[in-house]
């Protein structure tokens, strides 16, 4: 009894459970309502065409601005309800911590002023009241020494008559000796004074101005760079910048950016198995993301020609990530399209044929 269980009754207990398992996978499991995708998958644009990503820019690229100095931000020019305001090139945007360079500023321009006055000393030199003086002297020397000449030619006429003693002609000869050279001194006095600075002393003078300006060249062109100007004209796109941050030109914060979004571009990333289907001259049309799906036309603006890393991913599981990618640049040509500069878009273009 137990061998003819075992021979027939399990075999098919087996084969009842078999059909009942294929029955609850065929009929009995749940099925799923058919979804539509949250964002629609970028249409065919042209018969024949490549495909890329392409990020949306400024027209003059987006300039990222930063300090040339370190320090505290001591002041922004701008705030974020000046966003998307237009700037001129030149126009203040933030300033640095510069109140030690001032104060160094002002010890040097007192240092200049000092120089500059040494100069104009020396080159006014000699002073009108000084040559008056400096004749008479010459005349008074002049005038003892012709004294002392007429009792030297007196006494040597005595002398030989044998009234003066050799003695007391030597003494005068002496004397009219030392009248002389006094009256030669002043006289070269006189002359060193009218003549005016030494002109080595002057070039000194002139060389210690000079160096007095570069020094005060040096700290206004130091607190120039502590202000940070806009480079070109464009619009503020981006403020991350409070007055108290400390600032260093080392790191790689943007503190503001700026670009020109009248006429906006898209920066298109080709991989590089596409290269060599690409063709400048075909039609582009860019596709947003999202449930409007908006299609910009595009104008060829120009290719950059060193193939990069690819950065840009569209987040695509069948995406390749280590390959590189050959940039181009559109122009978008639709006014005032809804799109915003850091965007990223789906990019067609017209291509020849495919491969």
């Amino acid at each position: 009894m137990v061998r003819r269980f075992r021979l027939f009754f399990l075999p098919a207990l087996a084969v009842v459970m078999f059909g009942f398992s294929l029955y609850h996978l065929m009929f009995a499991a749940e099925k799923r309502p058919k979804t539509d995708p949250l964002i629609e998958p970028p249409k065919r644009s042209f018969s024949a065409g490549i495909s890329g990503t392409g990020l949306v820019e400024a027209r003059a690229e987006n300039i990222s601005l930063g300090s040339a100095v370190s320090g505290v931000v001591l002041e922004v020019c701008v705030s974020n309800d000046q966003l998307c305001q237009r700037v001129t090139a030149g126009t203040p945007l933030f300033r640095v911590d510069d109140r030690h360079l001032r104060a160094q500023l002002r010890t040097h321009q007192a240092n200049l002023k000092l120089a500059e006055s040494q100069r104009d000393r020396l080159n006014q030199m000699p002073r009108p009241e000084e040559i008056p003086p400096s004749e008479a002297k010459v005349k008074v020397a002049e005038a003892n020494r012709t004294r002392l000449k007429d009792l030297l030619d007196r006494g040597e006429q005595l002398v030989s008559k044998k009234v003066m003693s050799e003695e007391e002609f030597t003494s005068r000869r002496f004397t009219f000796l030392a009248a002389d050279q006094q009256w030669q001194q002043a006289a070269a006095e006189d002359a060193m004074l009218k003549a005016g600075a030494w002109q080595p002393d002057k070039q000194v003078a002139e060389a210690s101005v000079e160096a007095a300006k570069a020094n005060v060249n040096n700290l206004e062109t130091e607190i120039e760079r502590c202000l940070v100007r806009a480079p070109v004209d464009g619009q503020i796109l981006k403020i991350d910048v409070r007055p108290g941050e400390y600032v260093n030109p080392a790191a790689t914060k943007t503190l503001m950016l700026l670009g020109d979004i009248d006429r906006l571009r898209i920066r298109v990333d080709i991989d590089d198995q596409d290269i060599s289907r690409f063709q400048s001259a075909g039609r582009a049309t860019a596709t947003t993301r999202g449930g409007s799906g908006q299609r910009l036309n595009l104008r060829f603006v120009r290719i950059e020609p060193y193939v990069i890393p690819k950065k840009a991913f569209s987040g695509d599981n069948t995406e390749r990530i280590d390959t590189r990618v050959l940039q181009v640049l559109y122009e978008i040509e639709d006014d005032q399209p809804q799109v915003f500069v850091g965007q990223q878009v789906d990019v067609a273009l017209e291509c020849a044929h495919n491969e």
